[in-house]
């Protein structure tokens, strides 16, 4: 036989009383870790969920940003060709005073003509850009004042969150290493039932005791016989309604 099934076995021999007392020991303790993970309540999901959408912000406002960038040296570009066709026009006028014959002048003519449209195509595509562009300033703007603002709560989700950490660190760790010291008294198989019936519990209660004939966890009514055998101690009973483990209130006041 092994040291851990011998453990095993011998706290599988514990009366069931001291079971009892050990479950609702364990209870005790990890009911008030809960109390102090409650009291930090959404705010470690809130501050993530903060840094999150900021991250999100910092990378729009990154590609924002990129695009007015891009737009500006459009728009230069285009200012720079119109300024090349304007400098062409007074090129090719130039060259018209000294033609030989039509055909040259007609041909330099079509050539101002091109210029010309270059120049209004230019101006046409400047605006768009410069429309664009106050598009994407404003909605930097926006994001930049979004994000200032996500970033003010986020510190004060953080500090709020740290100084709650640091008022219950000490009493969550300390807390924490008496659980498992009951844990290390519970037999496996039982403290495993434990563990699975506080994990499906919406208030994280797996031994709850008899109050005024119902069961602390659930509220349904226990029959007299029923609680009679609860509190004998005899045997492990758990309720029929909601599967929690219950215990008579004697042996909470014996706790005590």
């Amino acid at each position: 036989m092994t040291i851990d099934t011998k453990k095993s076995q011998e706290l599988a021999e514990r009366p069931t009383e001291e079971k009892l007392r050990l479950l609702y020991g364990i209870q005790s303790i990890d009911s008030e870790i809960d109390k102090i993970r409650i009291l930090r309540g959404e705010l470690p999901l809130e501050v993530e969920d903060l840094e999150d959408e900021i991250a999100g912000l910092q990378t729009r406002l990154t590609n924002l940003l990129e695009e007015m960038k891009n737009l500006e040296v459009s728009i230069q570009n285009k200012k720079n060709s119109i300024v090349e066709s304007q400098a062409l026009i007074k090129k090719y006028e130039e060259q018209q005073m000294k033609v030989r014959n039509n055909r040259e002048y007609d041909s330099l003519s079509k050539e101002i003509e091109f210029q010309t449209l270059e120049i209004e195509l230019a101006e046409k595509r400047i605006k768009e850009f410069t429309l664009q562009l106050d598009e994407k300033k404003q909605l930097e703007s926006e994001s930049r004042e979004l994000f200032d603002e996500r970033a003010g709560a986020l510190e004060e989700k953080k500090n709020e969150l740290n100084n709650i950490i640091s008022e219950t660190q000490k009493d969550e760790e300390e807390l924490k290493k008496r659980s498992e010291k009951f844990a290390e008294l519970i037999e496996p198989r039982l403290l495993s039932a434990y563990k699975r019936i506080r994990k499906n519990a919406r208030n994280g209660l797996a031994v709850v005791p008899v109050e005024r004939d119902a069961c602390g966890g659930c509220f349904n009514k226990i029959p007299p016989q029923r609680q009679m055998d609860i509190r004998s101690r005899k045997k492990i009973i758990v309720c029929e309604y909601c599967g929690r483990i219950l215990v008579d209130n004697e042996i909470l006041t014996q706790d005590k």
